[in-house]
C-alpha cells in the first residue's frame, strides 16, 4: 500500500481558519447550538448528557429518524458513522474487497479515488460532460462495467459541479449497474441543498446492491457535529457495524443527540428551508458578480450546494493562483487541479453576504493584476 495525499483536505485543513474569508467550503454557514435548539423549539439541556459511550451504530431514536427518509428502510439498514468521511471510508473498505476494479465519475470529491489509488486499484474513468449540463457519459460507464468494474462510485448532486443527475442519467445507471451485478455507492450530501426545484432524488431503492451516504455537514450546515450515515442492506449494514469498531468505535453522545434534534421531521424541515434560502439567495449574488466580469468565467449554475465550478480565462494555473490568492488577499479557495482540471476554481458561496461579496472582490483584484 503507498499513501496518496487527498489533495484538498490537506489544503483546506491546514489553511481554511488561517484566512479572513473562506471560499473553499461546500456547504452553507454553520448554525450554532443555540440557533439549533432554537429552530427545534425543544427543552434541550446538553448540560446533562452523559460524556460516556454511546450506541456505537447510533442510538435507536437517530437511526430511526435517518430511515424514515428513505422509503422501505429500518433503524436496521442505517449505520451512523463519524461523518460522512467514515461512512464513504468504510464502504469504500467493503467494496475494495476481492476486484482491483471501479469505476468513478469524474470530477468528483477525491476521498474514495485517493484511497482506491493508496490501495492500488484500477480506476476507470468516466466523465462529466461540461457541454451536456455536466451529465455522465454512459457509454463510458457502459465500458467500465463491461471492463470489470465492481462498483460505482457517484457523488449526487456533484462536487465540484453542483450539478444533479437527470432522471434519465440515474435510471441508466441503476440499469447497467443492476445488468452487470455492480453496486453502486452514492454520496448524497448535498440533497437538501437545491438552488431551485425539488429535491435531488437517492439512488436508494433503484436496486439491491446500493449503499448511501450523507452527512449533517453541507445540506444541514452542522458540520461541527461530525455526524454522518450509511444506508444499505439490513444484513451488510451489521457487517459495516463491525468495522468501525476499528475506526472510531462510536459517534459523539452530544452530536448523538443533537442529529437526534435537528432529524425531527419539523426542525429538519426548518433547517432545509434555511439551508435553501441561503442558497438561492447567496447564488443570485454570486451570478451578479460573475456578470460584471466581463466574462472572465465560463460556469454553469449548480442544482445544489453552495458551490459553484467555473472555469477562467486568465494565463495562470490554477494551485499557482489560489496560493496568490491566500497569500495575498487572505481568501481561500480550491483549485481545479485538486479534481484534475486546470483553469477552474470551486467557489464556496455559502457566506454571510457581505463576507461573501468581500472575498469575490478580492478574487477580482488577484485576476486583474494577472491581467493587467
Amino acid at each position: 500500500m503507498r499513501y496518496s495525499p487527498f489533495r484538498m483536505e490537506r489544503w483546506q485543513s491546514t489553511y481554511e481558519h488561517r484566512v479572513e474569508i473562506n471560499l473553499s467550503e461546500s456547504g452553507v454557514h454553520p448554525l450554532t447550538v443555540g440557533e439549533l435548539v432554537e429552530l427545534s423549539g425543544r427543552d434541550v439541556e446538553v448540560d446533562d448528557i452523559l460524556l460516556g459511550y454511546g450506541q456505537s451504530n447510533g442510538s435507536d431514536e437517530l437511526r430511526a429518524l435517518i430511515a424514515d427518509q428513505y422509503a422501505g428502510a429500518s433503524d436496521a439498514s442505517v449505520l451512523v458513522t463519524v461523518g460522512g468521511a467514515e461512512a464513504n471510508f468504510t464502504c469504500f473498505w467493503h467494496l475494495f474487497e476481492g476486484d482491483d476494479k471501479a469505476a468513478i465519475i469524474l470530477p468528483t470529491y477525491g476521498q474514495v479515488p485517493g484511497l482506491l489509488e493508496s490501495f492500488g486499484t484500477r480506476l476507470l474513468p468516466v466523465h462529466l460532460r461540461e457541454d451536456d449540463g455536466w451529465q455522465p457519459d454512459l457509454a463510458a460507464l457502459e465500458d467500465a462495467l463491461r471492463d470489470g468494474a465492481s462498483f460505482v462510485l457517484i457523488t449526487n448532486p456533484n462536487n465540484p459541479t453542483g450539478a444533479s443527475l437527470t432522471r434519465a442519467a440515474m435510471d441508466r445507471i441503476a440499469e447497467l449497474t443492476e445488468a452487470h451485478g455492480a453496486w453502486i455507492l452514492a454520496d448524497e450530501v448535498y440533497a437538501g441543498a437545491e438552488s431551485h426545484g425539488e429535491r435531488t432524488p437517492s439512488f436508494w431503492g433503484v436496486h439491491d446492491r446500493v449503499l448511501v451516504t450523507n452527512s449533517l455537514s453541507k445540506a444541514y450546515g452542522l458540520p461541527g457535529l461530525r455526524l454522518g450515515w450509511i444506508v444499505g442492506p439490513d444484513a451488510l449494514v451489521a457487517e459495516l457495524w463491525g468495522r468501525t469498531d476499528y475506526t472510531t468505535i462510536a459517534p459523539a453522545s452530544v452530536s448523538d443527540l443533537l442529529a437526534c434534534v435537528a432529524l425531527e421531521p419539523g426542525t429538519r424541515e426548518k433547517i432545509g428551508a434555511r439551508t435553501r434560502g441561503i442558497v438561492r439567495k447567496n447564488l443570485g449574488v454570486l451570478e451578479k458578480w460573475m456578470g460584471d466580469q466581463e466574462g472572465r468565467f465560463r460556469y454553469r449554475p449548480p442544482d445544489a450546494g453552495a458551490i459553484c465550478y467555473a472555469h477562467y480565462d486568465a494565463p495562470i494555473n490554477s494551485s499557482e493562483f489560489a496560493e496568490k490568492l491566500r497569500v495575498e488577499k487572505s481568501v481561500l479557495v480550491v483549485p481545479g487541479d485538486h479534481f484534475g482540471m486546470d483553469h477552474y476554481l470551486r467557489l464556496g458561496f455559502g457566506n454571510p453576504e457581505d463576507e461573501l461579496l468581500e472575498g469575490l472582490n478580492r478574487v477580482r483584484e488577484a485576476f486583474d493584476e494577472i491581467s493587467g
